[in-house]
């Protein structure tokens, strides 16, 4: 039997279309918010079409030392321009990309998780520091 982690798939996100890029700083103040953004497909565009999208990001922080990590958010995309018509038919498109902030004290690691409906999941990590 596969485990999940078995199943996650990772690359270099300037070269894979699919990978999460989480764009942050590298190093955030005590207990102060900051934005963590994160999109699909920031090279390579990844298409959003009825047959072919991105259903979901997810996005945890690890803090270092820790023994899990925490869920920041669960971002889902409905809308691939299906419609009663038929696919792609639709003028309501969703981007696959989230802004958030959040607030730590401790440092660790930012995580991200997607899913393609074709190509399955897709992580990629950030460490982030404490000034």
């Amino acid at each position: 039997m596969k485990k999940i982690g078995e199943l996650v798939q990772e690359a270099d996100w300037k070269t894979e279309k699919h990978v999460p890029v989480i764009e942050c700083p590298e190093a955030v103040k005590t207990d102060e918010m900051f934005e963590v953004k994160v999109s699909i497909g920031k090279e390579i565009a990844h298409p959003n079409t009825t047959e072919h999208h991105i259903e979901w990001i997810s996005l945890f922080f690890y803090p270092t030392g820790e023994k899990f990590p925490y869920q920041i958010g669960h971002y889902k995309f409905h809308a691939h321009g299906a419609s009663v018509q038929g696919p792609n038919t639709s003028s309501v498109y969703t981007h696959h990309g989230v802004t958030t902030w959040f607030k730590t004290g401790k440092p660790g690691t930012i995580l991200a998780l997607s899913s393609c409906n074709i190509h399955g999941l897709w992580q990629s990590s950030k460490e982030i520091k404490i000034k």
